[in-house]
């Protein structure tokens, strides 16, 4: 049974590109799309994904701000997939400070064409490794 994935991210054009990604994955599929945080809350209860990959900067509440809500409404796994969480960063820390599973940068800024080619082994790791209990 394939895992069910929300993606937050306010860049239409980049929930677009992962939703791409994840559809070469054999073992899950997108159920929702959000475009910022406070969107995402509100569909978590009628769309309960097994994993959510979450952007940290958006407009109305940003990625930080919902985890901080996420972790008290879902058991859902997140894996923050943003541009200004390279590994190390402050935010980085922040982001697993208050739960979130993993981290994986998007390369080459907030919009990246290049995303499919230069992180979707990245993206599979860190999803399969969350998915199956193992921080990343």
């Amino acid at each position: 049974m394939s895992k069910q994935i929300m993606i937050v991210d306010d860049s239409s054009i980049m929930r677009r590109v992962i939703a791409n990604v994840l559809s070469t994955l054999s073992n899950v599929e997108v159920c929702a799309q959000a475009k910022n945080g406070e969107h995402a809350l509100e569909m978590l209860p009628t769309v309960k994904p097994d994993l959510i990959l979450l952007d940290i900067e958006m407009p109305k509440m940003n990625g930080l701000d919902f985890l901080r809500h996420a972790k008290l409404r879902t058991r859902a796994k997140i894996i923050v997939l943003s541009s200004v969480t390279d590994l190390g960063s402050d935010r980085a820390v922040e982001a697993l400070r208050r739960g979130a599973d993993a981290i994986v940068s998007k390369p080459s800024g907030a919009i990246s064409m290049n995303l499919e080619q230069e992180c979707k082994d990245q993206l599979a790791q860190a999803i399969n490794q969350v998915l199956q209990g193992k921080e990343g």
